[in-house]
């Protein structure tokens, strides 16, 4: 099968375009560029690909009767934003598509409007898309689908055992995340600036990123009583990785044994998402992989759990995350296109 990608030139896009040419479904990838008006070759717009084979790909200006035509799925790794404008007659042709931008990921326009201050897609439209967290919402009968957040990703992991066993007070739930640069994008910014960066640690976004209303979203759907949760970010001095720490007040009553049991059962049969138990996982154990790393320790003097969660943000947080709901949507084996080191700058 052929498969659209459209946004190559992010990080994120780097990523999925090598999962997919890896893909043993994937027959070919066609890329487009959603602000471009005529072809360019792939090596002159992504130094990364200059040299080899794919320096002359080409990158076709967006149009979308071509790629529905030249196509059986459609990816985004775009800006926020993007498909918001773009997707609409995907949709309405119920063509497959999968998003890894935040345009789709919220259930209302209000509350797309109100954290990407950005004009939001049709309602009708956002009813349609599936939220894309694949170890507990299956893309298989799904046509859009809104690829998680990095952040959200991590943090939803983490909390899935806990909430859906009902074994924590939901009004306590503090979430510690931080993150590489390349999670930021290529955009240039102070932030992202290498005097500021290196050997510094930045608090950014304190309740204002956009990832927070997915995560309360999700967990909503697994607990009505949540409510809202305290969420922090923090940029590290590294290209790749995503650590999400969560703390929670277990409820009266609940056990360390299960608690511990909790994730033991959650995560037993999973492929991607491993249990370490007591023992706190690293970034490094994970960057270059789609694996999802979890541990926690109980601590019964102040009835507090304490859970850590790594991914790769450029793979288990958007690229291979999207591999994995394209496995689901096309009934491939879930580890298809899914190697165990990527490479990106």
């Amino acid at each position: 099968m052929n498969a659209a990608l459209v946004g190559v030139s992010g990080y994120g896009g780097m990523v999925l375009f090598q999962l997919l040419n890896n893909h043993p479904g994937v027959d070919q990838v066609n890329l487009y560029g959603h602000a471009q008006t005529e072809n360019q070759n792939l090596g002159d717009v992504v130094s990364l690909f200059e040299l080899g084979h794919f320096n002359q790909q080409q990158i076709f200006p967006y149009n979308e009767i071509q790629i529905m035509q030249d196509n059986d799925v459609v990816f985004f790794a775009t800006s926020a934003g993007v498909t918001a404008q773009l997707a609409q007659p995907f949709i309405d042709a119920d063509f497959p598509v999968i998003d890894l931008s935040g345009d789709y990921r919220l259930n209302t326009q209000a509350l797309y409007e109100q954290w990407y201050h950005k004009q939001p897609a049709q309602q009708s439209a956002l009813d349609t898309a599936h939220y894309g967290l694949v170890e507990f919402e299956s893309a298989h009968n799904a046509k859009y689908v809104a690829n998680p957040g990095c952040y959200a990703t991590a943090t939803l992991l983490a909390l899935a055992p806990l909430v859906k066993n009902d074994l924590i007070d939901v009004d306590s739930i503090i979430v510690d995340a931080k993150s590489g640069t390349s999670g930021a994008g290529k955009k240039p910014s102070e932030l992202l600036h290498f005097s500021q960066t290196n050997e510094n640690l930045q608090v950014y976004k304190v309740n204002q990123h956009q990832h927070i209303p997915e995560v309360v979203q999700e967990l909503q759907t697994w607990n009505p009583a949540v409510k809202a949760i305290q969420f922090n970010t923090t940029l590290l001095p590294i290209t790749r990785g995503l650590m999400s720490t969560v703390y929670a007040k277990v409820k009266d009553g609940v056990t360390q044994a299960e608690v511990y049991e909790a994730f033991e059962q959650a995560y037993q049969d999973q492929t991607f998402v491993n249990w370490t138990d007591r023992r706190f996982p690293t970034i490094k154990e994970v960057v270059g992989t789609n694996d999802c790393k979890i541990g926690a320790i109980y601590n019964p003097d102040t009835h507090t759990v304490m859970v850590v969660s790594v991914i790769d943000n450029l793979i288990k947080g958007a690229g291979g995350q999207a591999i994995q709901n394209f496995n689901q949507m096309f009934n491939f084996d879930e580890a298809a296109g899914l190697p165990v080191n990527v490479w990106v700058p």
